[in-house]
């Protein structure tokens, strides 16, 4: 509230006037509140002098902050082949490789949580969108600096899948890999992950593939042209010994379900890659 020049204050409020008159005028209510405690001055002596002694760092505490000590991610080796049909309650690593518009991320999200064993989806394209300020978008040219966060990415991913694994979470990357450009190639993967990673490609129809790129927005959405070129690169993987499916004709859910069953026959017989 505001007063005129010259006009007198309103009195000050305390235990007989203000918002608190009302509640000291009855027993039981506990009035304003009093002004803080004083702080004792320290004692002769005791004040402070320098700087705090240096003392070792304590350990953190699982009990006190929760914290888990990974084990160290190795190279992920085969996985034992399962006891019952598809790829059972085997802990494995897998990479589903394939064009934009293919349906990678769709299958992996479903096929990981259709799993009765805990398993982790991580997608490249995601990694590589953590960064935001300075992000080398590969559709504006590839370059050193797309190249070098690519590189960043599936190593990230790399590390990840080691980890998920060597504490008993199976996990499936997706990725566009091609056949034929080595710095987007199966051989990276093979070194951040090991040789038990077991790498499928989904490749469908270059119409099929085209219609689902079509309904993409934002930075996923590739120009026709574009779609048409890395379809015809990933052609490519015919002939290479990696199993391929085509889902042109499936759903979701089939498509996860025959990726199942490629992985139970992977494991079983291992793709020379």
């Amino acid at each position: 509230m505001q007063h005129a020049v010259g006009a007198p204050l309103p009195p000050p409020q305390g235990p007989g006037n203000g918002p608190w008159a009302h509640q000291a005028q009855h027993p039981g209510h506990p009035g304003p509140p009093g002004p803080p405690p004083s702080i004792p001055p320290l004692p002769q002596g005791q004040g402070w002098t320098g700087p705090a002694p240096q003392h070792a760092p304590v350990p953190p505490s699982r009990e006190t902050t929760g914290h888990v000590q990974l084990p160290p991610g190795g190279p992920v080796p085969l996985p034992a082949p399962p006891a019952e049909p598809g790829t059972g309650s085997a802990t494995l690593a897998v990479l589903l490789i394939g064009p934009a518009g293919a349906g990678k991320t769709t299958v992996a999200e479903l096929w990981a949580a259709r799993r009765r064993v805990p398993t982790a989806h991580v997608s490249l394209d995601d990694v590589r969108e953590w960064v935001c300020s300075g992000f080398a978008d590969p559709q504006a040219g590839w370059n050193d600096h797309s190249e070098a966060q690519y590189r960043l990415a599936r190593r990230t991913c790399g590390f990840a899948a080691r980890n998920f694994l060597a504490n008993g979470i199976s996990c499936i990357l997706d990725d566009a890999v091609f056949p034929d450009r080595p710095v987007v190639g199966l051989g990276g993967w093979k070194r951040h992950v090991g040789p038990g990673l077991l790498p499928v490609v989904l490749l469908p129809g270059l119409e099929v593939v085209l219609e689902r790129n079509a309904a993409r927005s934002g930075n996923r959405r590739l120009s026709d042209e574009e779609v048409a070129r890395i379809h015809g690169r990933m052609a490519g993987w015919y002939g290479s010994g990696l199993p391929i499916i085509d889902n042109s004709t499936y759903d979701v859910e089939t498509t996860a379900r025959v990726l199942d069953d490629v992985l139970a026959r992977s494991i079983a017989s291992p793709p020379a890659w």
